[in-house]
């Protein structure tokens, strides 16, 4: 398979007793084996992609008044979820003091209207939401990996341990991921030597040879979310961070946004807040939200 790795069948302890709630317990799980994207979707890969197809993503596209009855028309246009660091420390409950819809983001444009992908081919693609990344898979020929399946690759063959490369997060001094240092949301002083996302194979790979399994963006699983949804604190675009979308929807309908696990932290994950950046780790992503730092990757199982 060309670009993917093999990763062969195995029974490893996924999740994790020692940090969030949701990543507990801690339990033995075993997976068939499978081929895995060696790195996540690039925007050169992606752009392929829409080419050929002529696809437009969920964030090119205004939402549907059907699907979110009641809300404003002012609302129902295309955008997506851009972070946009406060100029002064602001509360790290609220995550609304950093994620912002911005009309006109979307995967060609991660910023926003004048921003471009132009000079980032071999970065992740993001701002693609659940039925993007689904689309992209199943043109490809393959499929999206499930939470155990992202896990026991991302682990690279460490069992236990509590990074994808052991038990030290920057071992002799070397930065093995793309997040965020210093004090989130404020002030990123780019020790690793990037502010947002980062080419694609720029950090090592891990015991099985994948890239960015990792930090840089977060990456959709195909399982649906199940565990302490409703105790989650939001983070970094996860969880209960509720975009303009979700705000429409009337807050008495029991009904709410299916959610999709999303894996491996971002460049946005730091110690001061969303120490996510490990194997175990895992947030719950409604399915119709596309933000700055979410990507994907896919897999191909055997017949």
């Amino acid at each position: 398979m060309d670009g993917m790795v093999w990763i062969p069948d195995a029974t490893f302890l996924m999740g994790s007793d020692r940090h969030y709630p949701e990543e507990a317990p801690a339990h033995k799980a075993k997976v068939d084996g499978f081929w895995i994207d060696a790195g996540p979707v690039t925007n050169r890969e992606f752009g392929r992609f829409a080419r050929k197809t002529g696809y437009v993503t969920v964030a090119e596209r205004a939402p549907d008044p059907a699907e979110y009855p009641g809300a404003r028309a002012e609302l129902l246009v295309p955008f997506s979820t851009v972070f946009v660091a406060p100029r002064q420390p602001v509360p790290l409950t609220d995550p609304y003091h950093w994620w912002k819809p911005v009309r006109g983001a979307d995967w060609r444009h991660p910023l926003g209207p004048g921003s471009s992908v132009r000079s980032l081919p071999d970065h992740p693609v993001v701002h693609v939401a659940w039925a993007d990344a689904l689309a992209y898979a199943r043109w490809a020929g393959k499929e999206i990996p499930t939470e155990a399946e992202w896990e026991l690759a991302a682990r690279g063959g460490i069992d236990g341990a509590e990074f994808a490369w052991g038990d030290e997060l920057n071992p002799d001094g070397r930065w093995m991921a793309n997040t965020w240092q210093g004090e989130f949301p404020v002030l990123n002083t780019r020790d690793d030597g990037y502010e947002r996302t980062s080419p694609v194979g720029a950090f090592p790979a891990n015991g099985y040879g994948l890239y960015d399994m990792i930090g840089n963006v977060w990456e959709w699983t195909s399982d649906w979310y199940a565990g302490h949804a409703a105790d989650v604190p939001a983070c970094c675009g996860g969880g209960r961070v509720v975009d303009a979308r979700e705000q429409s929807i009337d807050r008495r309908d029991p009904a709410r946004i299916p959610r999709k696990v999303m894996k491996g932290g971002s460049h946005l994950c730091a110690a001061n807040y969303c120490r996510r950046y490990r194997p175990a780790a895992r947030m719950a992503q409604p399915i119709d939200t596309s933000t700055c730092h979410l990507g994907f990757r896919c897999v191909v199982r055997e017949a």
